[in-house]
């Protein structure tokens, strides 16, 4: 299993078994879901997959009211090894990662000094507002649960930090001629 949704679904199951219904509101509520991509459909893949691997099982069906039945699962002792052994290979090995913005700035000339400023102005913007609601966030889940299952939205407010001081450096350099463009011929 190579998903990082998975992981984001043992990790839970090892804290208690869940219905993915309470896995998607949880992932949401710990604002989990800006590292793994939750849907319904890719949350049921998920479960489904890692449940041919043999790492969960369905523990229980219950049935509340009026709603359709939800199966509540559980880590298996192997799911436990297995989520463990990968944890621990993701930690200690840096692993290449391809995000869309560099790939974007290793072109940043085909916008020309202004367009450049101008886009990285907006992003800079959006960066603030999203390390303004990451920060909110985080507050709200530290009041819920321990620090220790949220402790990748420390890690995403630093790279959201890094980053944007980054871009407030480089428009810097752009509008004082420290980053020059070629002239064109």
């Amino acid at each position: 299993m190579k998903n990082p949704l998975g992981m984001a679904v043992l990790g839970l199951l090892l804290e208690s078994p869940l219905h993915p219904h309470a896995m998607a509101a949880t992932l949401r509520e710990r604002g989990m879901d800006r590292s793994f991509k939750v849907t319904t459909g890719s949350l049921y893949d998920v479960v489904r997959a890692l449940m041919r691997e043999g790492w969960i099982e369905a523990r229980e069906t219950v049935k509340v009211g009026a709603r359709p039945e939800r199966t509540i699962y559980g880590l298996t002792e192997v799911g436990r090894e297995e989520f463990t052994r990968w944890v621990d290979r993701l930690v200690r090995e840096p692993q290449p990662e391809f995000p869309k913005f560099l790939s974007a700035v290793s072109y940043l000339g085909a916008l020309g000094p202004a367009g450049a400023v101008e886009a990285l102005r907006e992003r800079a913007e959006r960066l603030r507002a999203s390390l303004e609601e990451m920060r909110g966030s985080h507050r709200d889940a530290l009041e819920q649960v321990p620090r220790l299952f949220v402790v990748e939205v420390e890690y995403a407010v630093r790279m959201a930090e890094a980053e944007l001081g980054w871009v407030e450096e480089i428009i810097g350099d752009v509008e004082s001629g420290r980053l020059p463009w070629p002239e064109e011929s």
